[in-house]
Parts: C-alpha cells; sequence; structure tokens
C-alpha cells in the first residue's frame, strides 16, 4: 500500500489511459483520464458505490500510458479493453458502449449508427469518440447518398425519396452495381477520405454565404465541424496494419528508462516499460536492450522496429531480423517521440518517488533523532499487547529499518508467566525474552524502542532493560486519542510531550509504526485464539483424535453448531453413540 501511494503521488497530470492490475499481476480495469493523476488518485479518496468499492480493494499495482490527446486516450481505452478483456470493466460499465456506423449486408442496404457489432451482418467503421458528431455525420452521408432509410420495405414512395435521400427501391428496380458505387463512395469516406466532399461543402458554404443564405451556410459549416470531430481518429489507429514496435528512451542521473509502444493491426495494444542503471555509452545500453528484448519467447518479433534519428541504425539491423525504421515525419514519427515521453515520464516518476520515500522515511528518522536528542535512531522496535479480559494474551514486536518495515525481524510471543489481566507485566516479559534472546546471539540493538501505551509501559520497559538486562536504550510512549488514533509521542524520565507537527513526516512516521505494531498483534491474538479455541475443547475429549477432530470440524463448521446436534447426527457420519455423548457433555458443560 505504502508502495501504491508513492506511485499515485507521482503520476503525470497529462491525458491517458491507466490499468489497474490485482495482486496476481492480472489487469482488471483499464480505464482513460484527461489527467491521469486525478482521476487514479480519485480510486482511493471519497466514498464510491459498491461496485467501485470492490474494484478498489482489489488493486495492489497500476500502470498507465501517456497519450496525447483525451481523444488518443478514449480509443486507447478501447483497445485496451478488447486486449485485456478486464473483468471489470464488464461489472462497471454503464449501458453505453461507442457507436460504429454501419452498412448492412442486405439486397437493399441502410447506414445506421449502432452501438452493438456483429461482423457477419454487414461492414463496421469506427468505434467513434464521439457519437453526436457519428449521428451528424450518417445525416451528411444520407445527404450524399440515398440509401434506403426504412426498416420495413413499404408498399409506395416515402418523404426520403421526394427529397432525394432514397433511391425508391419499394417501387422502382435498383441495379447492385448503383449500391456498389455508393458504398464504395460511403467507404472511402469512412476511411477518412474525405478531401473531394470537404472541398465541395467549403464551396457550397460560400456560395451561400455570397448569396445571403446564412442559414444554409452555417449547416455546411456545422457539417464541416462534424466531419473533423468523426475523422479525428487517435495516433494510435494508423492506416496500415504493419505489426510495429516503437522504442523511445530517456537517461538522466546514471539510469535509463526505456519505453516500447506495441503496435498490431493499426492499434496501439500494449506499452513496456523497464528501467535500468547504465555503465555503458548510451547508445549501446539502449541497442542492448532491444536485442535482450526479442530474446524472450513472449516477446514476438514485428515487422517493423521504428526508433529514434541520430541513432546508428546499421548496428541494431546487425541484431535484428527484421526492418528498422527512423521515421523523420509524419504519424510514425510522432508514435517514436511519444515512446520517448512515455519513458522520460518513467524517469521523472522514479526519482520523484525516491526524493518522496527519502523525505518519509530517512529523512523522518533524522529529524526524529534531532527533535529526541538522540543519534539518528536507524532501527527502531515497537511493542504492543493483545488479549480479551486476559485470555490468550500475546505481545509482538516490529521492526523498522531506515524508516520502513523489516518484516523479516517481527516476533511474536505468546505470554507464558501473566495469569491475570495484566498489560505492563505482558510487556515486560515480551521485552525481557527479546533482547535477552539479542545480547546472546549477538544481534543488532535497536537505537529506539517504542511502546503503545504511555507512562506506566514505558517505566515497565525501562525497569526490564536498565535493572535485569543493564541496557540503555532510548524509550518512548505513543499515546492515542479517543478515536484510537496517534495523537502524542511522550519520551524521557518525565514522559513529556515532544512536540511534533501533526503533518511532519516524522509523525507520519510514527503513525505507520503504530498502526503496523497493533496489526500485526490484533492478528497474532486472532489465530492464537482460533487454535485455541478449537484444541482446548476437543482434545480433552477421550476417544477424539487429530483425524477424528478433523472430520467433525469439516462436517460441522465449527465448535458452536456441533454443540446444537443430537447424537443421532454424530451417528450418521460414522461417530460412536457413546463418544458422540461425550462430545456433546464436554460441549454444552
Amino acid at each position: 500500500m505504502e508502495e501504491l501511494k508513492l506511485k499515485l503521488s507521482v503520476l503525470p497530470t497529462e491525458p491517458g489511459c491507466y490499468l489497474m492490475k490485482d495482486r496476481h499481476g492480472i489487469v482488471i480495469y483499464v480505464g482513460k483520464a484527461k489527467n491521469l493523476r486525478n482521476r487514479v488518485r480519485s480510486y482511493f479518496t471519497g466514498a464510491h458505490d459498491e461496485k467501485t468499492m470492490r474494484l478498489v480493494k482489489e488493486i495492489v499495482d497500476f500502470d498507465f500510458i501517456v497519450t496525447n490527446s483525451e481523444v488518443e486516450s478514449l480509443l486507447l481505452e478501447l483497445n485496451l479493453i478488447k486486449k485485456h478483456y478486464p473483468r471489470y470493466n464488464i461489472l462497471l460499465k454503464d449501458d453505453k458502449s461507442y457507436p460504429f456506423i454501419k452498412i448492412t449486408k442486405e439486397r437493399h442496404p441502410k447506414l445506421i449508427v449502432t452501438r452493438t457489432v456483429k461482423p457477419s451482418t454487414g461492414t463496421y467503421f469506427g468505434p467513434y469518440p464521439n457519437a453526436y458528431s457519428a449521428h451528424e455525420t450518417k445525416k451528411l452521408l444520407d445527404r450524399i447518398y440515398p440509401l434506403r432509410k426504412c426498416n420495413t420495405m413499404p408498399d409506395k414512395l416515402c418523404l426520403y425519396y421526394h427529397i432525394g435521400q432514397c433511391l425508391g427501391p419499394c417501387v422502382y428496380d435498383v441495379e447492385a452495381e448503383q449500391y456498389k458505387e455508393m458504398i464504395d463512395g460511403i467507404t472511402r469516406f469512412l476511411n477518412g477520405e474525405t478531401k473531394q466532399i470537404v472541398d465541395e461543402l467549403k464551396e457550397k458554404m460560400a456560395v451561400a454565404s455570397e448569396n445571403l443564405e446564412f442559414e444554409k451556410a452555417k449547416e455546411y459549416r456545422d457539417l464541416l465541424g462534424h466531419i473533423e470531430a468523426t475523422m479525428n481518429k487517435q495516433k494510435m489507429m494508423t492506416k496500415d496494419v504493419t505489426a510495429r514496435d516503437c522504442f523511445g528512451f530517456s537517461v538522466s542521473k546514471g539510469w535509463m528508462a526505456v519505453s516500447v509502444l506495441l503496435i498490431r493491426n493499426g492499434n496501439l495494444i500494449e506499452k513496456k516499460a523497464d528501467m535500468f542503471p547504465i555503465n555503458d555509452d548510451v547508445q549501446e545500453e539502449f541497442f542492448r536492450y532491444i536485442a535482450q528484448f526479442y530474446d524472450l519467447k513472449s516477446n514476438l518479433l514485428p515487422k517493423e522496429v521504428h526508433i529514434a534519428n541520430g541513432l546508428d541504425q546499421e548496428v541494431i539491423d546487425q541484431y535484428l531480423p527484421v526492418t528498422v525504421v527512423q521515421p523523420k515525419r509524419g504519424q510514425k514519427r510522432e508514435m517514436v517521440d511519444l515512446a520517448t515521453k512515455n519513458a522520460e515520464i518513467a524517469l521523472e516518476n522514479k526519482f520523484e518517488m525516491i526524493e518522496k520515500d527519502e523525505a518519509r522515511t530517512t529523512g523522518a528518522i533524522d529529524r526524529l533523532g534531532e527533535v529526541l536528542n538522540i543519534e539518528t535512531p536507524i532501527r527502531i522496535e515497537a511493542f504492543d499487547n493483545s488479549n480479551i479480559q486476559g485470555v490468550d494474551p500475546v505481545s509482538v514486536m516490529v521492526s523498522f529499518v531506515d524508516g520502513k518495515p523489516s518484516k523479516k525481524d517481527y516476533r511474536k510471543y505468546k505470554i507464558r508467566t501473566v495469569t491475570q489481566p495484566d498489560d505492563y507485566a505482558s510487556m515486560a516479559e515480551a521485552v525481557r525474552r527479546r533482547y535477552t534472546r539479542v545480547r546472546k546471539e549477538g544481534l543488532p540493538l535497536p537505537d529506539m524502542i517504542i511502546v503503545d501505551g504511555g507512562v506506566g509501559h514505558m517505566n515497565t520497559v525501562k525497569a526490564v532493560l536498565l535493572d535485569e538486562l543493564s541496557l540503555d536504550i532510548p524509550v518512548a510512549g505513543l499515546a492515542k486519542n479517543d478515536k484510537h488514533k496517534t495523537a502524542e509521542l511522550l519520551y524521557g524520565d518525565q514522559a513529556a510531550i515532544v512536540p511534533l507537527k501533526k503533518n511532519s513526516q516524522e509523525f507520519y512516521l510514527l503513525q505507520r509504526i503504530q498502526d503496523e505494531v497493533h496489526r500485526f498483534a490484533i492478528s497474532f491474538h486472532r489465530n492464537t485464539r482460533r487454535k485455541t479455541s478449537v484444541t482446548s475443547r476437543l482434545d480433552d475429549i477421550e476417544g477424539v483424535g487429530p483425524k477424528r477432530k478433523q472430520k467433525l470440524l469439516t462436517h460441522f463448521g465449527s465448535i458452536k453448531r456441533m454443540s446444537e446436534k443430537q447424537v443421532e447426527d454424530f451417528t450418521e457420519i460414522g461417530i460412536p453413540a457413546p463418544i458422540a455423548e461425550r462430545i456433546l457433555e464436554a460441549l454444552n458443560a
């Protein structure tokens, strides 16, 4: 979670797409954003509906691809959804999907706008980022190419015939060749060959203006705007279907980031990015990365590899059995530039994360040491207890090194010497056992000990350290407020409140330590109670061994349910009646 927060804090504010991943690294949701930072952060702040909350609970990581515009991000989102088919895009989607323009496969074809794609029923163009513009463009095409409009063929000519938008196939014979010519014209237009029609509209608009027909001129102007909006397909969707990979890189502070945009069938389907320290010539490192990239079995060779100008193309030609291109202009050059831009952002994010991480960890412990007037507490160990009315008392210790959890050093203690509820005695036993072993095995001592509690807990720990173990280690206490949140740091002989700003990184560090030791204590206590509640009530019953106990728990589900059953319920699963009677007697005693 801490890593996720850091990544959120350094997200770029540019448009693009984001891919949410679960703990297995599987993409579970794809979205687009005008501002990546604001959009992705919004998932982790504020209130959400139930479906979105389910999504957020599963997110452990995310990736993103920066685009040049919001339109690009919208259509890139479609490509990524088609590639990954994320299950939450299905769970969270509303009834809307993106529109297509369709020419139906019929004897008398129609031109329609639809959100449902069934390839066998017609030819589809799209998807389009703007439904309104798609409908307006369809209206324009209706004026130019008079295909039929009705769903059911009437027995007489309709209004569309009389205004020139239908050939009247209900009454007159229309040759298949005539339909073919119209369909070819529509196809060329929707594939982007709009110059001829645009020129005609501009000419008509000029004529209408000269004739003071301003309403008609405005109509032509609006149609031109709709055409431009509808045909504004993203740079991600190229006109040819050549499989190509576009590489870009960036270098800073001894690190290189390489970004690869994978384009298949004219669509950008994936971005791969890696960062690594470099010790060689920049060009050599970049070419070595490309060669290793295609050594991996999972990376199939494309037809073309595009790289930036200024690099020695002949060198990479020797590495790869594909065409290497250095585009100098146009859409292909823009894709290489976009790959480079993504690499630059990846490096910027890395260094921002390092800087923020240092501020919240090593910087925080430096300032904490200054405030307490002690050596920088590089290793901090914190203790907490957990029990319910003295039952199954446990104590735990967590270790933070350089301001980060060191989970391999965490320790659990089942309290052995305390039989009554006694928080101080429980903590004394855990501290005694911990540092007796530390001294015996020559393990590193902490620079500071934190106890979850106040003056009494602090004095208890100090007495064990000084009087019993002759250890002089700074001990601080963390007091909580009424809402059970970290409120004050206590330190010194009088357990005085240490003045810390609540928004400082050192205070946030103390919060993380207290939350972590409390979480660890509660988790350990729950597991202990679960095991104890099972073993103590069944293991003392004559005739109930490990296998029979497992059989009983598997069948009945819990001790409580077992206690509510009759002898017959036990005999049905092969438990002898005398043993069943003993079980019920013990459980209901």
